[in-house]
């Protein structure tokens, strides 16, 4: 049987130190959960939940010590209800997806929270073992981005995201002006949509313990930028390269909640489904590759799934950078842009890691609902060599 994305709650993404670094990551884990079942507290017993799934990045603060069972606690769910939380770092919200639509098409469950979170305000610094007795110095290292380096690694493999993005999307010919375009695009686009009502019934208020105002929009959404303001901006990971902060994802803070189950589910809750998951792939490569592996993610789903680019309806790519959604339509022309990332992506909306493909999958489901449906495949290039591609039905 066929797991079906039933409805789909997240949190306004706050910007790194922003409207929502004053909240635990714990207690922001737990909010999109208790959300789904507010909206559903007439239908949904719920014991009914059968696991909660989350996806988690960092692991090293306050989401430590398996944040889905801290989440499925501090929502409220009975303390019957299991959580595990899974990392495949960037896209590990969509790996908490996948693995619980895999739970219910076997018929080991029947109603799954898959979630995804982030607290990168709340990132903490961490004092590594030394290696030798008595050290005459300890040296504070912060939990974001690689850290702790095991000596054996190849020293390529751990060059900064963004320097690796660089150097792929030089190779590809992808240059600073296109890059700015891009980025340009996605806050106007992402704007757009926030005006216009269409994150309307996902998104919902936040109101930090440090605040009297409630977060009601994504922060790192900027309406008035402008060409000239991102061409101003110098780079951020070489001397003079295309990449900058203005055509890369913010750090932000933010939870989605999935809430997952059958069509005997979706009946008994008296809902129309957002989407069935289709199917998955994950691929893996040099890790200092990672932004081609996108584009291999989704000709191995293509495959698997036994359609082409042209059978695709819509596509969400998250932009950790502006090089990464660049780089899939050089290698699939055949990917009709105007269908990429249509109401913008990560670099306006945020990219609070465990949370971002989650947010990708849910507004891709809404985005088809609100034309005639069909086909819609989410991307995520992942840090450390790897990508995923997931496909829904609408």
């Amino acid at each position: 049987m066929p797991a079906l994305i039933l409805d789909a709650a997240r949190t306004p993404f706050g910007r790194y130190r922003g409207g929502l670094s004053g909240v635990r990551v714990d207690d922001l884990a737990a909010l999109p959960i208790s959300e789904l079942m507010r909206r559903h507290s007439a239908t949904l017993d719920p014991a009914r939940v059968d696991d909660v799934v989350y996806g988690n990045t960092n692991g090293a603060g306050e989401e430590n010590r398996n944040i889905g069972r801290m989440a499925a606690l501090l929502a409220g769910l009975p303390v019957t209800v299991p959580g595990t939380t899974v990392n495949r770092l960037c896209a590990s919200g969509g790996e908490a997806v996948v693995q619980a639509g895999r739970a219910i098409a076997a018929g080991d469950a029947e109603v799954v929270i898959a979630g995804g979170v982030e607290g990168m305000s709340r990132a903490p610094f961490v004092v590594p073992r030394p290696d030798r007795a008595m050290p005459d110095r300890m040296e504070l290292v912060p939990t974001l981005g690689w850290r702790l380096v095991n000596r054996r690694m190849r020293p390529e493999w751990t060059v900064p995201m963004g320097l690796a993005a660089e150097r792929a999307a030089v190779a590809l010919g992808i240059d600073r002006t296109e890059m700015d375009q891009f980025a340009l695009r996605s806050h106007r686009r992402a704007a757009a949509a926030w005006d216009a009502g269409v994150h309307d019934g996902f998104v919902f208020p936040v109101l930090a313990p440090d605040s009297s105002h409630p977060v009601r929009r994504d922060e790192s959404v900027r309406p008035e930028t402008s060409a000239a303001k991102l061409a101003s901006l110098r780079s951020a990971f070489s001397t003079d390269g295309p990449v900058t902060a203005g055509n890369s994802s913010p750090f932000n803070d933010g939870a989605v909640a999935l809430l997952l189950g059958t069509s005997r589910t979706a009946a008994s809750l008296e809902v129309q489904p957002l989407g069935e998951l289709a199917g998955s792939a994950v691929v893996a490569c040099e890790p200092q590759n990672f932004l081609d592996a996108a584009a291999s993610a989704v000709r191995k789903l293509l495959a698997r799934l036994g359609i082409t680019a042209e059978d695709v309806a819509l596509w969400e790519i998250n932009e950790a950078f502006a090089a990464v959604v660049l780089a899939v339509l050089r290698h699939l022309p055949e990917i009709t842009a105007e269908r990429v990332n249509v109401h913008g992506g990560a670099i306006a909306y945020g990219h609070p890691l465990g949370a971002s493909t989650l947010r990708v999958l849910a507004d891709l489901c809404r985005h088809l609902r609100a034309r005639d449906g069909g086909i819609g495949i989410a991307v995520s290039c992942v840090a450390v060599g790897q990508a995923q591609a997931i496909a829904v039905r609408v």
